[in-house]
């Protein structure tokens, strides 16, 4: 039997073109086209010997008749589609020449920020959408230990500093000691405006009224989404078969390590960010980077398709003295 055919590489370059009162523009795909009729953010295929800048400011002027400034790089997203392997390179664009106009009879829309998600888009465009809007570090809390209070005024701390998803972790705490410990910190998470996720407990989310954040080991026992919409349901994944999983069962995120070598995964393989990019082109969920990561590593988690980095220690502030 002969090998079969590698799939053709695609390197596309889109712009996150955004007007004056904070919209953000696009462009309906036209019939005879793949995905025909789905909503994407404006762009096309770099061409041979072409610089991505280049690229964007091509396809902008002969789809919109635009000369774009071309911003900062925001994210760069690998998707794996049935007949080709697509590179989505998404610059940002805030400044042009012209009026935009559908100049291959493409429809264009102007969109709130907020109200992306309720156009239907194709799969490499969805973690942009989700990159835009949603946090780009997760808090994983460390085990809150003998002293709760401390615990709980690091939350705080790390609230402080901006953290606004959060979730809530904890392995040797259980029963009403950790109910009650959740509670408080779930009190906080909600006046930072911040959301929270419990561990593993979906029964304790459902009294809670939080999201729940599944293990690996649970994807496999669930045959549906166990909280409904609204409440945020998110995974830890370790391989393209749990993304896999966690996409089917309707999770709005997941997580994927680890990246580099953990203290907390010893004796796990690091995947590296070739490793990575190479599962997150087979879902479009957004997922963040774990594994030994800080926010200086966020730039380049975008830069092979991650929403951002999760972690427990380079989030967590350090200790808090309570008086």
């Amino acid at each position: 039997m002969s090998a079969e055919k590698p799939l053709r590489s695609i390197h596309v370059v889109a712009g996150v073109i955004t007007d004056a009162r904070g919209r953000i523009l696009l462009s309906r795909r036209t019939e005879g086209r793949d995905l025909a009729g789905r909503w994407e953010f404006p762009g096309g295929k770099r061409e041979p010997g072409e610089s991505a800048e280049a690229a964007l400011i091509r396809e902008l002027q002969e789809e919109l008749g635009i000369t774009p400034d071309i911003g900062a790089a925001f994210i760069n997203v690998p998707q794996l589609y049935p007949d080709k392997r697509l590179r989505l390179d998404v610059r940002f664009v805030t400044h042009w020449q012209g009026s935009p106009r559908g100049h291959e009879g493409q429809a264009l829309a102007w969109v709130a920020p907020d109200k992306l998600p309720r156009y239907d888009m194709p799969p490499a465009d969805k973690p942009v959408v989700a990159a835009l809007l949603q946090p780009d570090r997760y808090l994983v809390t460390p085990e809150p230990g003998a002293d709760a209070e401390n615990w709980l005024a690091t939350l705080d701390a790390a609230l402080e500093q901006g953290i606004r998803r959060v979730q809530l972790r904890a392995r040797t705490l259980t029963g009403p000691a950790w109910e009650e410990l959740a509670r408080k910190a779930v009190a906080r998470c909600r006046r930072a405006d911040a959301e929270v996720l419990i561990n593993g407990d979906i029964d304790l989310a459902r009294v809670l009224e939080t999201g729940v954040h599944l293990r690996a080991a649970q994807l496999p026992t669930l045959t549906e989404r166990p909280l409904p919409e609204g409440l945020p349901v998110a995974a830890s994944c370790h391989d393209a078969g749990e993304l896999q999983q966690a996409q089917a069962l309707g999770c709005d995120f997941a997580l994927l390590g680890t990246l580099k070598p953990s203290a907390s995964h010893p004796g796990r393989k690091p995947l590296g960010w070739d490793g990575f990019a190479k599962l997150r082109e087979a879902v479009s969920l957004p997922i963040y980077a774990i594994g030994d990561l800080s926010p200086d590593d966020l730039a380049h988690a975008r830069q092979h398709g991650a929403q951002g980095v999760a972690a427990i220690r380079s989030l967590w502030p350090a200790e808090v003295a309570v008086a």
